[in-house]
């Protein structure tokens, strides 16, 4: 076995629990750039991947109180539904080669559009909380609705392409929940919500054939000790430097799948 493979998991691993991004962002650029993995299995493959390591990271997360339930509930009513939706579509477009390309191009404009939202994170945060009290009255009433509409549109994008349940999820709590939610619990919430969505996913690209349980299980070996790591120094390491890192390399990635 390839000692990069396990090395790449930890590295990913240590940043999806730091941040709540990563996962999806850089192991399917990793698997379809630098180990020349086809688009869909590189996709339903990084889908067993997230989950797993995911659902480490979120019994940490949920042990030390950094998960909002009711809110993972309405982002759920909304991804999972869609995640069956587009599971039927990929199943019933038997044309690899234009899935193929139709999985790195949205898979491209994803990561160019993530490396974006991550750089402005903060400005985004910033915005959502000076909200004046008559448009804060409003939005408290259609909330609900628009994080299951939120939810919906992860739940497309992920399935389609592995990424979007970090960095757009947490982009999206920020917006929606600017007051209620600390950073802590958005990248609680956030990495929760995503064990079910990338296991549903996952189930549904397993069924097509899809996954590479050979390089998954190289790559789990070390995103396991990386993501308990990096979830336990959530609350030591300040994360605008990695932020900005992670940024970089996915627009690099994103631009070379795009081109």
């Amino acid at each position: 076995m390839d000692f990069l493979h396990p090395l790449s998991g930890f590295l990913v691993g240590m940043m999806v629990g730091l941040t709540g991004v990563g996962g999806g962002s850089l192991m399917a650029p990793i698997m379809i750039l630098l180990l020349g993995v086809a688009p869909t299995t590189a996709v339903g493959t990084d889908l067993w991947f997230a989950a797993i390591t995911k659902f480490v990271g979120g019994a940490v997360h949920h042990s030390e109180g950094h998960a909002d339930w009711q809110v993972v509930r309405r982002l759920c009513w909304g991804s999972l539904p869609a995640v069956l939706l587009t599971l039927w579509f990929l199943a019933s477009t038997d044309m690899h080669q234009v899935k193929s390309g139709l999985i790195v191009q949205l898979l491209g404009g994803i990561l160019v559009l993530t490396a974006f939202v991550t750089l402005g994170h903060r400005k985004i945060y910033a915005v959502a909380r000076n909200m004046d009290g008559a448009h804060v009255a409003f939005f408290r009433r259609i909330l609900p609705g628009l994080t299951i509409v939120a939810g919906a549109i992860l739940g497309v994008v992920v399935t389609l392409t592995s990424v979007g349940a970090g960095a757009l999820g947490a982009t999206m709590l920020v917006m929606l929940y600017p007051l209620r939610m600390t950073p802590r619990k958005v990248v609680g919430t956030d990495i929760v919500h995503a064990v079910p969505l990338t296991l549903l996913a996952g189930f549904g690209h397993f069924w097509m054939g899809h996954v590479d349980f050979w390089l998954l299980g190289s790559l789990l070996l070390g995103s396991i000790p990386g993501i308990i790591v990096g979830s336990r120094l959530t609350s030591r390491v300040n994360p605008t430097f990695l932020r900005g890192a992670l940024s970089a390399m996915l627009l690099f990635s994103g631009m070379r799948l795009l081109y």
